[in-house]
């Protein structure tokens, strides 16, 4: 797996080409060692074509890297854009945990001054 920076505008290319099945899969297959072209195509009901477009996407994302061996073209994936986006998801899912704490303890206080504010008008 080869490692390099990613500026935050690749964000959006990782995301999005992430958003496809079909990449996700062949990110998936990558994950487990260097592939060519045509061993990628093999599950897939695609023409070569097909598969060409999806790892332009994947390439643009800097998710995967190609080269040319011999007459084979091989990929290989990279991990750091997966490593970026998996940042920005832990920080903002850090943020959206913490606030729906905040939400939850809010809404029980206010139950519970309710809950008295009912009690205390079924006493008079």
């Amino acid at each position: 797996m080869v490692s390099a920076p990613v500026t935050d505008g690749l964000l959006d290319a990782t995301f999005s080409a992430l958003a496809d099945p079909t990449r996700r899969a062949i990110l998936a297959r990558l994950a487990r060692g260097k592939a060519s072209v045509g061993d990628l195509a093999k599950p897939f009901d695609f023409a070569l074509p097909t598969i060409s477009r999806h790892l332009k996407v994947l390439e643009r994302a800097r998710l995967i890297e190609k080269r040319k061996d011999a007459s084979r073209r091989e990929c290989q994936l990279r991990v750091e854009p997966l490593r970026q986006a998996s940042r920005w998801l832990d920080t903002h899912t850090a943020f959206w945990e913490a606030s729906l704490e905040s939400l939850e303890e809010f809404a029980m206080h206010e139950r519970s001054r309710s809950l008295r504010r009912r009690r205390l008008k079924g006493r008079k």
